[in-house]
């Protein structure tokens, strides 16, 4: 009995840490997200939608080589250390930052080297985009920093703190977007120039996205000196733990090696299935609009707004389901270790929860205030296509958010294949869906719109269908999907009206959609409580959670 209520109250404090921890990385992916949305609108009006083009460009090729390299570090390193952390390996879970940094110096080299030699290759031959290669280019010392970022950011997750990695997050991106509007200006006045001595146009444009990525490189490294620093304060508390580790087996940097490579390679495999749709759409739609007779500055304008713009705007939502899922897994793999039932189907319902509490408000936002939100954002430009974008396409936010969690999930249970399997199943349809209509329907842009929300639908599908097999669990419909779903449709419906209003009134959109957003919250948050979405026991878990309970019970909504 004793026993039953011990591991009771050790689930439930597991998962009260990892929805805590969670929450704070999610905060601090939300101010990123907030952070990258405000200096990208002037970036964009810098580079105008043409130079956008080829700074999303760069981006697509410069995140597949990442991911490759260096991007499933944290993930991998987090899993490593909080399995040896949870069977109190200390010197082990040491050694494993110490093997990673090695694998991150090779693969972090060796991904900056192809991309700076390989940038005029991928901009001429796969991209149709020549201009692009200064961005990529630049863009190439980056994925070096990246990976040791990614191993330090990785070791404190696994350690179960989220915190050096979410201040680092938000120290990074103020500092990334601060250099970027700078050096995006002086070096479009300098392709002006260029272009002025040349007799061309496009040196301005690729000279600006150029300088927009510059400050990609000196957000990361920032961030790495400040974890670099964190870390070296960290080194007492390290050498305490070693010597209280009591572990009869050390294991050698050779074992570790093989077990980081192999923790690793699912990860990239998956991720690169799961990521490179969006390079492989930027090829399929530059070369099919090319063969189709579209110009390629016209070409470059469209993916400018497409991934410049659109893609800005619904991945802020998503980013906390990112965040939730960086959290869940070494919470999660902790949890396997240590074969709590208990904690694994908590948290995962937890999870999933959480994102669609989340996820589904955001998109009935953006679909109903998508044109004055678009219109406020992206003031002095024909916003006509990115309005028609967010209507037709806000749905993205539910699914990516979802298929990233389930893909969490999946990789904290230890069934790392199946993600990548199932994206290579949804990609071989969404690309086969793209092609027709593209050529067949000749839909453009929104051809890849519409073949990006199936590959999410897809994955959500396919990696419900593999938790449920694994795990023999069935998730929670009502308070996950049906009464978010219901009181986001309220919410819609009274952001709406209050924008109509304010408008009418005072005929300002700034007003409007403040105005809008503050009684779409209001509205929702009362919803979810009046509706038994979220109860007490789950608001109390929340960081500040005994706050809200009690101004909660003070307006009668509990």
């Amino acid at each position: 009995m004793e026993n039953n209520r011990t591991k009771r109250t050790s689930t439930k404090r597991g998962a009260t840490n990892f929805l805590i921890q969670g929450t704070i990385l999610a905060a601090a992916g939300i101010i990123v997200r907030i952070i990258g949305m405000f200096y990208r609108i002037p970036l964009a009006s810098i580079l105008g939608d043409e130079g956008n083009g080829y700074y999303s460009s760069a981006f697509s090729i410069y995140s597949i080589l990442l991911i490759v390299s260096s991007y499933s570090l944290p993930t991998a390193v987090s899993k490593m250390v909080a399995m040896r952390v949870a069977r109190k390996e200390y010197v082990n879970s040491f050694r494993v930052l110490k093997v990673s940094m090695l694998y991150g110096t090779v693969v972090g080299g060796i991904g900056a080297a192809v991309l700076w030699f390989g940038a005029d290759v991928f901009a001429n031959q796969f991209l149709k985009m020549p201009y692009t290669s200064y961005a990529l280019k630049t863009l190439a010392p980056t994925i070096w920093i990246i990976a040791y970022l990614g191993v330090l950011r990785g070791y404190f997750q696994g350690l179960g703190t989220m915190l050096p990695t979410a201040i680092s997050q938000v120290f990074e991106q103020i500092v990334n977007a601060v250099i970027s509007i700078f050096a995006a200006a002086k070096l479009f006045e300098a392709g002006l120039k260029s272009n002025a001595i040349y007799g061309a146009r496009d040196y301005s444009y690729a000279f600006g996205a150029a300088g927009g990525t510059i400050g990609t490189g000196a957000g990361a490294l920032a961030a790495l000196i400040f974890l670099g620093f964190i870390l070296f304060n960290y080194r007492p508390v390290m050498r305490k733990q070693a010597r209280r580790d009591r572990t009869r087996h050390w294991e050698s940097y050779q074992e570790l090696s093989k077990v980081l490579v192999l923790t690793v390679l699912p990860i990239v495999l998956s991720s690169v299935a799961y990521n490179i749709s969006t390079v492989i759409d930027n090829s399929i739609y530059g070369n099919g609009m090319a063969s189709l007779g579209m110009g390629a500055s016209e070409i470059a304008a469209n993916w400018g707004v497409y991934s410049g713009k659109y893609r800005l705007l619904f991945n802020i939502p998503v980013a906390i389901a990112n965040s939730l899922a960086s959290a869940l897994i070494p919470s999660l793999s902790q949890a396997v270790a240590e074969r709590n039932r208990g904690q694994i189907l908590s948290k995962i319902s937890m999870v999933i929860r959480f994102s669609m509490v989340i996820s589904i408000p955001a998109t009935v936002g953006l679909t109903v205030l998508a044109g004055p939100i678009c219109n406020l954002l992206f003031r002095g430009t024909d916003n006509a296509s990115l309005i028609n974008m967010m209507l037709y396409g806000s749905v993205a936010v539910v699914l990516f958010s979802l298929s990233t969690v389930t893909n969490a999930v999946l990789q904290g249970i230890n069934h790392m294949r199946t993600p990548l399997k199932n994206a290579i199943i949804s990609l071989i349809l969404h690309v086969g869906i793209l092609c027709i209509l593209l050529f067949v329907f000749k839909m453009g842009i929104y051809g890849v719109l519409y073949s990006n929300i199936l590959f999410a639908l897809t994955m959500c599908i396919l990696n419900g269908l593999a938790i449920g097999r694994f795990l023999n669990y069935r998730q929670e419909v009502k308070k996950t999907f049906i009464l978010p779903s219901l009181a986001s449709g309220v919410m819609g419906a009274a952001a709406y009206g209050t924008y109509f209003f304010i408008y009418v009134i005072f005929k300002s959109n700034v007003l409007g959609v403040l105005a809008a957003i503050v009684v779409a919250a209001g509205v929702y948050g009362v919803l979810l409580l009046k509706l038994h979405c979220v109860d007490e026991k789950e608001l109390v878990r929340l960081p500040g959670g005994s706050k809200l309970v009690y101004i909660a019970r003070k307006f009668h909504l509990l």
